[in-house]
C-alpha cells in the first residue's frame, strides 16, 4: 500500500507531499491544475520512462519519493530476490537529473532503474486514458486473455518447446548448406555482427534523432515564432500585450464586482485568463532561452541517422529491428559450429519436437477456449454493474492452424478478439466498430476489476478512467472503483462528482501564480472542503448556496450507498 509520497520539482510542482490511507481516494481540480502530473510522478518512481523536460524549469534536478507497507507476498518476494531486506516497507527514490543521470534508491541503498521496475510491478498498477486504445488493439487480445486464466507453466511450456524448435530449425539450416556458403557465412557473420554491435542503434534512437534533426533544423523559424508569441503576450514600448490587457480587464471588473454577482463571475474568469496568459509568457520566455543554433550538432545527428539507414537498407530491416537482427546473427554463427553433426538425424528430431509443439498448442487452445467463456461471463456482470446491462462481451478464439499451412508463433496457433454488443439486438462486432468513448472506458473498468483478481495489496490507480461518461453511468463508475477499494487501495483522477462523493479520502490540487512562477498545491480535504470542491466540479465558476446543499446531498446520498452495501 502507498503511505506517503514525495514530489519536489516535477513540472509545475515545486514541492508536495501526500500521505494515503486505504480504501478508495480520488484527486480533483481544474483542468491543467497537476492532477496527471502526480500520476506521471508516481509512474517514475516505479522505473517507468521519463523525459527531462519532467524537470521544473529553473531546477537541475526533479526527485521522487515513496512510501509502501503491507507489502503483497509477491512484492516481498521480489524484494527478496534483488537483496532487499526490511521489516515489510518499502522506501523508493529516484533523481533525474537535467543531464540525463538517474540516481535511485532502495531503502536507502543504491539501486537502478530495472530494479524498480521489478519492485513496480508488484506495488502499483497504474491505467490510464490510452490504456483504453489498447483494448481496440486485437493483437493484444491474447494476452489479456492470458493474464485472466491460462497458467504461466503451460505458456512457459509451450514456449519453452517453441524456442527449441526455432534453435533446431537454424541448425539444420546451417547443416544444409554448400561447403562454399559454409565458408562465405563463416567469413561474413562476424563482420556483419561487429558492424552492428559497433552502430549500437537503440530501440526508438531513430525517431529521437528524426526529430531532433526537424527542431535543428527549424530552429530559426522556432524562435522566430516564439519571439511573435512574446510580444503579442508581453508587449512592446509603447504598446500593452495581452497579458497585460487581461491584467488590466480583472483590475477593472473588480470595481464592478462589489455590486454585481454577475460581474463577479467574470472578474474570477478574467484573473484566470490573465494567469494562464502570465504562465504561458513565462513558459515562452523558457522555450526560448533553451533554444540553440547548433551546426555541429546538426551534423552530427544527419550523420548518425545516415548511418542507421545505411544498416536498415543492407540488412532490410528496420532500425528497432537491428538489435534483434544481430542476435540472430550470432545464433547462426554458432549454428555452423555443428557441421559434422547428423543432418538426417536432426531431422527426425526436428519432426519429433514439432509433434510435441503441436500439442502443447493443442492445450492452449482448449485451455484457452475454456478461459474465453469465464472471462465472457465475468466482463458481461461487471459490464451490468457500469449502467451496460444490455451488453454481450464474448472473447473469440480462432485456431489458424490449416492442413499443410500451420504456423507457430510465441503464443501458440491462435487468434482471440473481443467482440460486444453494446445494446440488445445489435450484433456482436469488434470492439474498435462499437465502443464509443464511455462504453470503452466502463469495459476497460471491468476488465481491469476483473484482471486484478488476487491482486488485493497491490495500489491501482486510474488516471481520468471517466473520460465520456456522464450521469447515470457515471454514478456506477464510481460505485464500481468504490467496491474496488474495498479490497484495496485505489487511486483515481477524476472530474466528476458522482467518483468524488464516494471516495473515502479526496485531495484537491490547485494552481497558483507568484511572481510570474506557477505552482501546485496538493490538499486533503476536510468534510467542509469536500462540499465546496465538490459543488465547484457540479457549478464551475458560480458556486451558490443551492449548489453547495446539492454537493451536501451527493454526500449524503453516498454515505447511505456505502451503509446499505456494508449490511449486504
Amino acid at each position: 500500500m502507498l503511505r506517503r509520497l514525495l514530489i519536489e520539482n516535477v513540472a509545475v510542482v515545486e514541492t508536495a507531499e501526500l500521505t494515503f490511507e486505504g480504501g478508495l481516494s480520488v484527486l480533483s481540480g481544474e483542468t491543467g491544475a497537476g492532477k496527471s502530473i502526480i500520476i506521471d510522478a508516481l509512474g517514475a518512481i516505479l522505473g517507468g520512462r521519463v523525459s527531462r523536460d519532467l524537470i521544473r524549469t529553473g531546477q537541475s534536478r526533479a526527485c521522487v519519493t515513496a512510501l509502501f507497507d503491507d507489502l503483497s507476498p509477491a512484492a516481498r518476494e521480489t524484494a527478496a530476490e534483488l537483496g532487499l531486506s526490511g521489516d515489510g516497507e518499502l522506501l523508493l527514490s529516484r533523481e533525474i537529473h537535467a543531464d540525463g543521470r538517474n540516481l535511485c534508491r532502495i531503502n536507502g541503498k543504491p539501486a537502478t532503474l530495472p530494479m524498480l521496475r521489478a519492485l513496480g510491478r508488484r506495488l502499483v498498477s497504474i491505467y490510464g486514458q490510452h490504456d483504453g486504445m489498447h483494448l481496440l488493439d486485437e493483437q493484444q487480445h491474447i494476452d489479456y486473455l492470458d493474464a485472466f486464466g491460462l497458467p504461466q507453466r503451460e505458456l512457459d511450456a509451450y514456449y519453452e518447446k517453441y524456442e527449441a524448435l526455432l534453435h533446431l530449425n537454424r541448425r539444420i539450416r546451417a547443416l544444409s548448406m554448400s561447403a562454399a556458403e559454409k565458408a562465405r557465412r563463416r567469413s561474413l557473420l562476424p563482420l556483419q555482427i561487429d558492424e552492428l554491435q559497433k552502430a549500437a542503434v537503440r530501440p526508438g534512437e531513430q525517431e529521437e534523432l528524426l526529430a531532433l534533426r526537424a527542431q535543428l533544423q527549424n530552429s530559426e523559424k522556432i524562435a522566430d515564432g516564439l519571439y511573435e508569441a512574446a510580444l503579442l503576450l508581453d508587449g512592446e514600448e509603447g504598446r500593452d500585450g495581452a497579458a497585460d490587457l487581461l491584467a488590466q480587464a480583472a483590475k477593472s471588473l473588480s470595481r464592478s464586482a462589489r455590486f454585481s454577482a454577475a460581474a463577479e463571475g467574470l472578474e474570477s474568469r478574467a484573473k484566470e485568463l490573465s494567469i494562464l496568459a502570465q504562465d504561458l509568457s513565462a513558459s515562452l520566455a523558457d522555450l526560448t532561452a533553451s533554444l540553440e543554433y547548433a551546426p555541429q550538432k546538426l551534423e552530427e545527428t544527419e550523420q548518425r541517422l545516415d548511418r542507421i539507414s545505411r544498416l536498415c537498407v543492407k540488412y532490410a530491416v528496420p532500425a528497432d529491428g537491428l538489435e534483434e537482427h544481430r542476435a540472430a546473427l550470432e545464433v547462426e554463427l554458432a549454428a555452423l559450429d555443428g557441421l559434422d553433426e547428423d543432418l538426417d538425424g536432426l531431422k527426425a528430431d526436428y519432426a519429433r519436437q514439432r509433434a510435441a509443439l503441436s500439442q502443447a498448442a493443442d492445450r492452449l487452445h482448449e485451455l484457452r477456449e475454456q478461459t474465453a467463456e469465464r472471462l465472457s461471463v465475468r466482463i458481461r456482470k461487471e459490464l451490468a454493474d457500469l449502467d451496460l446491462p444490455g451488453a454481450r462481451f464474448v472473447a473469440q478464439i480462432e485456431d489458424l492452424r490449416r492442413e499443410g499451412q500451420t504456423r507457430f508463433t510465441k503464443k501458440g496457433t491462435d487468434s482471440v478478439r473481443f467482440l460486444l454488443s453494446a445494446n440488445a439486438g445489435e450484433d456482436l462486432k469488434p470492439l474498435a466498430k462499437v465502443a464509443s468513448g464511455g462504453e470503452l472506458s466502463r469495459i476497460m473498468l471491468a476488465m481491469k476489476n476483473v484482471l486484478s483478481a488476487g491482486e488485493e495489496k497491490i495500489t491501482s490507480v486510474f488516471d481520468e478512467v471517466d473520460s465520456g461518461v456522464s450521469g447515470r453511468a457515471a454514478s456506477r463508475v464510481g460505485e464500481k472503483l468504490y467496491a474496488i477499494g474495498r479490497g484495496r487501495q485505489v487511486l483515481c483522477v477524476t472530474h466528476l462528482p458522482q467518483i468524488s462523493c464516494l471516495a473515502d479520502w479526496q485531495y484537491h490540487v490547485r494552481k497558483r501564480t507568484e511572481h510570474g512562477r506557477t505552482f501546485t498545491d496538493v490538499e486533503r480535504l476536510d468534510n467542509e472542503g469536500r462540499v465546496r470542491e465538490i459543488a465547484r466540479m457540479n457549478a464551475g465558476l458560480h458556486v451558490t448556496q443551492a449548489t453547495l446543499d446539492g454537493a451536501r446531498e451527493l454526500l449524503r446520498q453516498a454515505e447511505a450507498y456505502k451503509k446499505e452495501r456494508e449490511n449486504r
